[in-house]
């Protein structure tokens, strides 16, 4: 009887633990809800050329993320961040604008926000002292994502953007165009 009873307390151990769950684990991570990925414009980049790194932001579906110009002084707005390695000079970031849109919590006030998928680009010029072969440009991304309803805390990720550097201008090859041809 007392392993009848030692399982039946178990097994109630089982079921309290699983009720009380937290209901919060539904809510993703901030950094769960944004997938950036960079890509350069040439590969490989040549000494002495000007090229770009896109970095495309994927927002999961249902939250959206502050524009670079937020339109409230409390928003925190999108960052991208290089640690331009020696051989390179870094051009002036270029954020794409965002959508003005109405939330739950925004008390009929339009935010810039991102939504879906959005192209931030970095210009790079590879100076002719830049060392041949491998290179990358580590990058940090800080945003804040929201849902209609909630705002999670701001998140920092970081992203790599990787190519090759070579002597010749000839041997630059223009890839990824869909990301960089004009609109």
């Amino acid at each position: 009887m007392s392993s009848l009873s030692s399982r039946f307390a178990a097994t109630l151990v089982a079921a309290a633990l699983l009720f009380t769950l937290p209901v919060g684990s539904q809510t993703p991570s901030g950094k769960d809800v944004v997938a950036p990925e960079a890509y350069s414009s040439h590969d490989p980049v040549a000494r002495g050329m000007s090229f770009q790194v896109a970095v495309v932001l994927k927002i999961r579906n249902g939250f959206h993320v502050n524009a670079r110009e937020v339109t409230e002084d409390y928003l925190i707005p999108t960052d991208l961040r290089a640690e331009i390695p020696a051989g390179f000079k870094l051009g002036p970031v270029a954020y794409p604008k965002g959508t003005l849109q109405t939330f739950t919590f925004s008390k009929n006030k339009k935010l810039n926000v991102y939504s879906g998928s959005v192209t931030i680009l970095l210009p790079l010029t590879v100076l002719p002292t830049a060392l041949l072969g491998p290179q990358h440009v580590p990058m940090k991304l800080r945003y804040q994502a929201c849902s209609t309803e909630i705002c999670l805390p701001p998140a920092t990720k970081e992203v790599d953007a990787t190519f090759n550097v070579v002597a010749a201008s000839s041997a630059a090859k223009p890839v990824h165009s869909e990301l960089f041809s004009p609109k």
